[in-house]
């Protein structure tokens, strides 16, 4: 089990969301943290592109990590989508973003939402790991080998960003 197993329930999980760009894509997954969450679309919309006015989430290899604070939010509120297509994303690497975690948190998070954003970055680090999401048939598998990624599993170590 991993920090991200119990954050992020099958229903969250979105294969080849047709966004073209990061608004679009901010745009639904505001809207799906806005039907399973109440949380208001635009809340959601407006906390992520806050923390994008600081620099792009992207963490290159086609992997972003957008996340923001949200006020009265008790506990981190994850989703994973897989753009229909690579999204431009001011990627260190220049290079478009079709894996997208994003993750809101409460407004006062406390240290362990850091530990979060590290392990998903490890996670999103091994090259055969993002090639498997990209390969994958259905949001089931998916959901399954995000919330089975173990932080010491050394074949899930080998590769970096």
């Amino acid at each position: 089990m991993n920090l991200v197993s119990p954050l992020l329930p099958a229903s969250h999980v979105l294969l080849d969301l047709d966004a073209t760009s990061k608004k679009r894509l901010f745009e639904q997954v505001g809207l799906l943290f806005e039907n399973s969450r109440a949380i208001p679309r635009a809340r959601v919309f407006d906390s992520f592109f806050e923390r994008e006015k600081l620099g792009s989430t992207a963490l290159g290899c086609g992997v972003a990590i957008p996340h923001g604070r949200i006020k009265a939010l008790r506990e981190p509120v994850c989703a994973f989508v897989r753009t229909q297509t690579p999204i431009p994303f001011e990627a260190p690497d220049g290079q478009p973003v079709q894996l997208v975690f994003a993750m809101l948190v409460p407004e006062h998070a406390t240290e362990a939402h850091l530990q979060i954003l590290s392990e998903l970055a490890q996670m999103f680090s091994d090259t055969g790991f993002r090639d498997a999401l990209l390969a994958a048939p259905d949001a089931a598998t998916v959901h399954g080998m995000i919330t089975g990624w173990s932080p010491y599993a050394p074949a899930q170590r080998s590769a970096t960003l």
